[in-house]
């Protein structure tokens, strides 16, 4: 399949496959939609970033029958971060299909609104396998009319533990839907579940999408010096953003506070945050208000930032598809990257399986440890503004553009990104423009009302 107009799709999906500035398939989208579109189960290994969402959003938005109001869809992801991702993409491309509802069911967030919004059943589900089986259970949630089962990035569903809600999902929905698997890595686990959970499915691997066009460098540490190695590597390279692994949530929050110690503009990402604080960081890191996000494994599926330039493995993972699948994050859409990976004597095994595991020999380069009062740190060029006010406020990107370029006075080079939630909203501003900015919303109106502006 060359491009899109060889496959037998409705005219509406035409229009939001145009929409959505969509030319040629990539390559696993080439392999999949024939097959999906064909309406056989499939099992496809997809890295992140290789074009999988719209593989299986096309595929289930063709399946809809908008007349019928039931759950037709149901996409199952590990994170509430990637599960708004996946929610984001199917709308897109949904809209040229008039009257179709999608509800997002994660976890993180109170019950009630989510009850609220299957008092009419939608067309479509995306959600984290604990909510979605949460509300099957309580009734609120009916299942029978799934034509469409995704199970998204299921190699780390498994690692959180979702197996068993997996299956008892599964095995209430009716035995003529068409089931497909996406994930990263080719575990036993995930073979056995496609046994038990797909028909006869086709297996398709994309070669080519596993090596990402990755500079990769590995530094030999000491342990003590992982803190001083790892801020002398960002000074050395000065990426404009650059994510952080580690392999515990406790090694994420001591990292953060080493770096930020040193004046960079970084923060954490894992489970234990609410969720509002991983909006928040998330928004901060993707409007480049941040330059570091220090993060673990299953708190990073989802995240999805553009031109991410820099990947560091503070530690390394025992896993080797692991390895692979983090640095994979800094090389989309045929760019180049950069990985940094530090290694303690204790980890030199690891690195040597990373060796025999895919044929290469790792680069060794020498680490220069930051002083304890570096000069010149990489300072975040934008800050981001809070607003009170969101979408249940009718408020929209241009309300706040508008407010920002007239009463604030700001010329729209100085304005990033926009981004509304139901209740709240963030702007980009320059930051030496930020404080400002905050003063003269507060003080000023947006669409003609009042709203709490500060900055975080």
């Amino acid at each position: 399949m060359d491009s899109f107009s060889d496959l037998p799709l409705a005219a509406p999906l035409r229009q939001g496959i145009e929409a959505a500035g969509f030319t040629t398939p990539t390559p696993i989208q080439a392999r999949t939609l024939p097959v999906i579109l064909d309406g056989r189960d499939l099992v496809a290994q997809a890295p992140t970033g290789s074009g999988k969402t719209a593989a299986f959003a096309l595929g289930l938005l063709q399946r809809l029958d908008p007349a019928t109001v039931r759950v037709q869809a149901l996409v199952l992801c590990p994170t509430r971060e990637l599960a708004d991702q996946v929610a984001k993409e199917v709308r897109r491309l949904a809209s040229g299909i008039p009257n179709v509802k999608l509800t997002l069911l994660t976890g993180g967030i109170p019950l009630g609104p989510q009850l609220a919004s299957l008092t009419h059943d939608p067309h479509i589900v995306v959600g984290t396998p604990g909510r979605v089986q949460e509300l099957m259970r309580k009734g609120a949630l009916h299942l029978g009319g799934v034509r469409t089962l995704v199970l998204d990035e299921a190699d780390r569903m498994l690692d959180m533990g979702f197996e068993e809600a997996i299956r008892d999902i599964v095995r209430r929905l009716p035995g003529d839907r068409q089931s497909l698997l996406f994930s990263a890595t080719w575990p036993d686990a995930i073979r056995e579940m496609a046994k038990v959970s797909l028909r006869e499915p086709v297996e398709v691997t994309v070669e080519g999408e596993s090596r990402p066009a990755v500079e990769a460098f590995f530094h030999e540490v000491d342990l003590s010096m992982k803190p001083a190695a790892l801020a002398g590597l960002l000074l050395e390279h000065r990426p404009e953003s650059a994510v952080v692994f580690c392999n515990t949530k406790r090694d994420v929050d001591e990292v953060v506070a080493a770096l930020q110690r040193l004046g960079f503009a970084a923060d954490a990402l894992h489970g234990d945050l609410e969720q509002r604080d991983r909006d928040e960081v998330l928004v901060r890191f993707a409007n480049r208000s941040l330059t570091v996000l220090v993060a673990s494994d299953v708190a990073a599926r989802g995240l999805d930032v553009k031109d991410l330039a820099c990947v560091v493995n503070y530690e390394l993972p025992s896993d080797p598809d692991v390895y692979l699948h983090r640095i994979g994050r800094t090389a989309r859409a045929g760019r180049t990257g950069l990985a940094l990976s530090l290694v303690t004597p204790r980890e030199i095994q690891r690195a040597h399986t990373l060796e025999d595991r895919y044929g290469v020999t790792l680069r060794w380069a020498r680490a220069t440890p930051a002083g304890s009062s570096p000069r010149d740190v990489p300072r975040a060029p934008m800050a981001t503004l809070r607003i009170d006010a969101g979408r249940t406020d009718k408020l929209r990107p241009g309300d706040v553009l508008g407010a920002l370029t007239g009463a604030a006075g700001l010329k729209a080079e100085a304005i990033g990104k926009i981004d509304i939630f139901p209740t709240r909203s963030y702007v980009a501003v320059h930051r030496g423009k930020a404080d400002a900015a905050a003063a003269a919303l507060m003080a000023g109106k947006i669409k003609g009302r009042s709203f709490r502006v500060r900055r975080i």
